[in-house]
């Protein structure tokens, strides 16, 4: 039996899912359709929006722990050609916290509370219990991979696993996130513009999450017509910031998009607001 294989069936019956890479850490699988979480990230649903291929596709969504699905004829073919074991670590509650070099180690060795570590080819894995979302880049050399993405099977690690800190969640609300700032002109009419009433932004903002963070199907779209009614609303007085959109940017990667996907939405939406 292949090695890669017989690693995947075993993490699978410990209740880990898992899928096959190819070299270069690609998953097997994932078609043009579904690259980049584009179909919305919801494998095999019929309904507009979402992805219609067949299963397995789209990376972390088609991690398994069934080994009919890992021996069957979707997989058996490309186990041989693998060239690793991939998992979901949001799907068993971890948080993988992926140092890619020296100083990103150094770095977390100052900063984040000891726990499982796992070497990597330049870094290493450090393995948190409990789930949150994934966002890359956070600081240089350092990403974070939990729900809806796919970590490298590189072992078990050493050490004890501690429960995910306050410190990594932290990071991805503390990243610098990729917007161009708002800076239109206060409007000159006279008075205090009524965008800097605390409550009145703030109840903006709230809907905004609110209605992202509901959204069950088509999250791309929700989050380009939310972003674009926040900008309508809240954008030409130069009241709304970074932080702001910040926090829209946290409940669109929750859903899935990433932080890309939010930044070309964001400037598409003032693009049509001729902002």
């Amino acid at each position: 039996m292949n090695a890669h294989l017989r690693t995947a069936l075993d993490l699978a019956g410990r209740d880990v899912p898992v899928l096959p890479l190819r070299a270069g850490k690609v998953p097997f699988g994932n078609c043009r359709i579904c690259r980049d979480n584009a179909c919305g990230g919801r494998p095999n649903m019929k309904t507009p929006g979402h992805c219609t291929c067949p299963a397995p596709c789209h990376a972390w969504a088609a991690a398994t722990t069934d080994p009919d699905v890992i021996t069957g004829p979707a997989w058996a073919p490309v186990w041989k050609q693998s060239a690793a074991v991939a998992y979901h670590p949001g799907g068993i509650g971890l948080t993988v916290v992926d140092l890619d070099h020296a100083d990103a180690v150094a770095w977390a060795r100052r900063a984040l509370p000891a726990t499982r570590t796992v070497p990597t080819t330049r870094g290493e894995h450090w393995l948190y219990q409990g789930a949150m979302p994934s966002v890359n880049a956070v600081r240089d050399g350092v990403d974070i991979k939990s729900a809806m993405v796919y970590a490298r099977w590189l072992g078990p690690g050493t050490g004890t696993m501690t429960a995910l800190p306050d410190a990594v969640r932290a990071l991805i609300v503390s990243k610098p996130w990729p917007v161009r700032p708002v800076t239109v002109a206060v409007p000159t009419g006279g008075g205090e513009c009524r965008h800097r009433t605390p409550a009145y932004l703030e109840r903006g903002i709230a809907m905004a999450e609110e209605q992202i963070t509901e959204a069950a199907s088509a999250v791309h779209a929700t989050v380009y017509r939310t972003f674009l009614a926040v900008l309508s609303a809240h954008g030409r007085c130069g009241c709304l910031t970074d932080a702001h959109a910040a926090r829209l940017f946290a409940a669109a990667q929750t859903k899935g998009e990433t932080a890309r996907h939010c930044a070309d939405a964001w400037s598409n939406a003032r693009t049509a607001l001729g902002m």
